[in-house]
């Protein structure tokens, strides 16, 4: 009897212990998550693909325009948003660049800018139709970023597909200002 106690407060001891590292790397340094919706259409697939987030760049520490954040939404504090940065503080930024003009009554949508507040980014989705996003609930305070998006899988595909494993991919900044 003795023996089977001691067993189980050892087991649970290190199941406690386990719980607890897995805790403290999620919330300071890597998160793996899932994401879903079509917003990040062609980077991210709709769904089942998980993202590497790194927790070096929380709170938009080093974070620069191109770079795939996760971030806690500003509408839902439950949910998290995966989008790409396109605007830093003090930027001017055309608020719908997907709107044609006399998409709106009086034409602001076409034509309307804003600059990005101190301590804010501009967010967007790549695929602009199906993104809510910094259009839809403004800029978005950097103390909501999580981390920034490093690499995917893709387990849409096999297990082992061109080369990587369950569709693993670099996710890279894509932000050019050359024209």
């Amino acid at each position: 009897m003795k023996g089977t106690v001691g067993l189980w407060l050892r087991t649970g001891s290190l199941a406690l212990r386990s719980f607890c590292l897995v805790h403290v790397i999620n919330s300071h340094f890597y998160e793996f998550t899932e994401t879903r919706g079509e917003s990040m259409l062609p980077t991210l697939a709709a769904i089942n693909d998980y993202v590497h987030a790194s927790k070096k760049y929380r709170n938009g520490k080093d974070c620069q325009i191109g770079d795939c954040i996760v971030a806690v939404k500003p509408t839902d504090p439950y949910q998290r948003v995966c989008k790409r940065i396109t605007g830093m503080p003090g930027d001017y930024i055309l608020i719908d660049p997907s709107a044609k003009e006399g998409d709106d009554i009086d034409g602001q949508a076409f034509n309307s800018y804003i600059r990005v507040p101190m301590g804010h980014v501009w967010v967007t989705g790549d695929n602009l139709s199906q993104s809510l996003d910094s259009r839809t609930y403004n800029s978005l305070p950097m103390g909501l970023i999580k981390g920034k998006i490093i690499a995917a899988n893709d387990f849409n595909k096999p297990i082992w597909h061109d080369g990587a494993l369950f569709g693993f991919r670099s996710i890279e900044n894509s932000y050019s200002d050359e024209f």
